[in-house]
């Protein structure tokens, strides 16, 4: 046996609850489980409730949130969501609702999924919505299953390339490859764009289909999406749409209106589910009349005004990919977003987005290499290499010193066509303050970098933990807490 822990808030005999009398029978672990079965006793502090609330308490203030500040993650779209939308996901009718009890006694839920779903698919311009994928990669691999059963029930099973353009999202090509495509990759242009005449040459037969980001992740529109659709399906291909900068253009421009025949949505950047802590996501797709019928099962169909049931019976189905319905509660916080936006409130969240971005762009292109200062869309793309030869200073340095300044950093070193990239999100719920505040950081970190590289490199200083060995960190994962001896 290890040695015994040694907790050092623990004291012999304090107890943070008193639990009741047993009021049945006693039985020891071995009686309930069987010989052997409890190999060693867990050693647990001994702590009173209120030390116990102060040290959680304590924990909570070293945490990062949106509540607190500013979250400029590129790629991430990390927006401030309504607490209103958190309040009627927690509505009794919804939280207590159970997966298996009879669809004639969750017809609520079942409208509320069939309204949401009705509601994205005409944001998408698309015919149909599932909500069932869990996450953005879980709806790649979903559209991905598709385009293979599609392309098999149409005898041509010889498909098998996927076309993945070098500003897609980072997972595209693993959700293809998953799915047993073979992933080419198609270079961008001096424009940081798709370059047309490299997807004309990779075109053949034995192409599936082609998944491009729109936006895509330099933040850029890809302005010739129309031509891309066109020649991806004149050589029998199809067009999939990774979503996750809808934030960009949601209530401007439909994805079905641009030629795509399948698209993720991230309910948890777009839709008012708050994002990152592992969870919960929803990667809802929808699909174009071609791939409706090779939807995941069950479906819920409406059945005049007021009658919802699940369809099953769909032999082109790829099947269930997720328990039950997916993350119901994800899709409450969607239509509750949706409905108190409206078309006009979702048109304005894409052009803040996009307003904001910009403003960020011009107020630190005199400090900062960017590769392609012309307008964006909800993200713009800033490189450190000025930095890194002038001072050695490179992103990650810049990213460390700013959270001295009391920001979290934005996300690095993506995409991989920058060189000492950093890739910042302002989002549509950031004011001119914040944004201006942010931006004063990064101007007197970058007058730093040419007075006193020193403190940028060894940055962060005001934090609890400082700059930690993060190539040791990910070779050598350890969150085991091992107290003091």
């Amino acid at each position: 046996m290890s040695e015994p822990l040694v907790f050092e808030k623990s004291a012999v005999g304090r107890r943070a609850v008193t639990l009741p009398d047993c009021d049945v029978p006693e039985r020891s672990p071995e009686e309930l489980l069987g010989p052997g079965a409890i190999r060693e006793t867990l050693p647990l502090p001994e702590i009173s409730e209120l030390e116990l609330v102060r040290h959680f308490t304590r924990l909570s203030h070293r945490n990062y949130a949106i509540d607190l500040g500013f979250y400029p993650l590129g790629s991430c779209t990390m927006k401030y969501n309504p607490k209103v939308h958190e309040s009627i996901a927690r509505m009794p009718g919804w939280i207590g609702i159970h997966p298996l009890q009879p669809d004639e006694t969750a017809q609520g839920a079942l409208e509320l999924i069939h309204r949401t779903e009705r509601m994205l698919a005409e944001i998408a311009g698309m015919e149909a919505v599932s909500l069932q994928p869990a996450a953005g990669a879980h709806g790649e691999l979903l559209s991905m299953m598709m385009l293979r059963a599609y392309h098999r029930h149409r005898g041509e099973p010889e498909r098998r390339t996927i076309l993945v353009p070098e500003s897609a999202h980072g997972t595209n090509p693993a959700s293809a490859a998953r799915c047993g495509f073979e992933v080419r990759s198609i270079p961008a242009g001096d424009d940081g764009l798709t370059d047309v005449n490299a997807l004309k040459r990779a075109l053949g037969d034995g192409v599936a289909g082609l998944m491009l980001t729109n936006p895509n992740t330099l933040g850029l529109f890809e302005r010739n999406v129309e031509e891309i659709c066109s020649l991806v399906h004149a050589a029998g291909g199809l067009m999939y749409c990774d979503g996750a900068n809808m934030n960009a253009i949601v209530g401007v421009a439909r994805p079905g209106d641009m030629g795509f025949d399948v698209m993720h949505f991230n309910l948890h950047k777009t839709f008012s589910t708050p994002h990152g802590g592992g969870g919960p996501g929803c990667g809802a797709i929808a699909v174009g009349k071609e791939l409706e019928p090779f939807l995941p099962v069950p479906r819920v169909e409406a059945h005049g005004d007021d009658r919802y049931v699940l369809d099953c019976d769909r032999p082109l189905s790829v099947g269930r990919v997720h328990s039950f319905h997916g993350a119901f509660l994800v899709a409450v916080r969607a239509y509750a977003y949706i409905l108190s936006l409206g078309a006009a409130g979702l048109r304005d969240v894409a052009e803040t987005a996009v307003l904001n971005a910009n403003y960020v762009r011009s107020q630190l292109r005199e400090r900062y290499d960017i590769p392609y200062d012309r307008t964006c869309m909800h993200e713009v793309v800033v490189s450190a290499s000025r930095q890194k030869a002038q001072a050695g200073v490179r992103a990650l340095d810049i990213s460390k010193r700013l959270m001295d300044y009391g920001f979290h950093p934005p996300t690095n070193y993506f995409p991989l066509v920058v060189p000492e990239a950093l890739m910042i999100e302002p989002t549509e719920t950031e004011t001119k303050e914040t944004l201006d505040a942010f931006c004063d950081a990064m101007t007197a970190i970058a007058s730093e970098c040419d007075a006193e590289p020193e403190t940028v490199k060894a940055a962060p200083h005001s934090t609890v933990v400082s700059r930690l060995d993060e190539t040791a960190a990910v070779k050598q994962l350890n969150v085991r807490w091992a107290g003091s001896a």
